[in-house]
């Protein structure tokens, strides 16, 4: 006859809370820019090529910005939207509002990300509410 022995661990793993579903992720500047580009274009019923040609750009080249694939430069970005018949100021604005409307409807997990941290402490690259966000020319 066999003996057995009862084998016990050492040490025991600290309970972990669990972890809610994946997050979504937060959308990047660049792609709600070129959402917001798009949106621009063709509600004045114009053709990639025709605003890349006022903007000085290939229609290749907007496409991509458009996409959420390229980050313009700001003198880009200010050259679009002229093109475009608006400010770099009503733009920025305009983007900034879409990522606010977006965050509010974003769960509460994603949004109270950052009180999680430590006091006086953010993720580096985060934007939390209230923050300012800014495009230099």
């Amino acid at each position: 006859m066999a003996e057995r022995a009862n084998v016990y661990p050492l040490r025991r793993e600290p309970q972990r809370e669990p972890q809610p579903g994946p997050r979504p992720q937060e959308p990047l500047w660049r792609e709600v820019l070129g959402r917001r580009l798009r949106a621009l274009r063709q509600e004045q019923q114009e053709t990639l090529s025709e605003t890349a040609a006022r903007a000085g750009i290939s229609p290749q080249y907007l496409s991509e910005i458009e996409r959420g694939r390229k980050e313009p430069s700001s003198e880009m970005i200010a050259a679009l939207a002229g093109a475009l018949d608006t400010t770099l100021i009503d733009l920025t604005e305009q983007v900034a509002g879409a990522l606010r409307r977006q965050q509010a409807l974003a769960p509460l997990a994603v949004r109270t990300r950052a009180a999680r941290t430590r006091p006086g402490r953010t993720r580096a690259g985060r934007t939390r509410p209230g923050d300012v966000l800014a495009l230099a020319a």
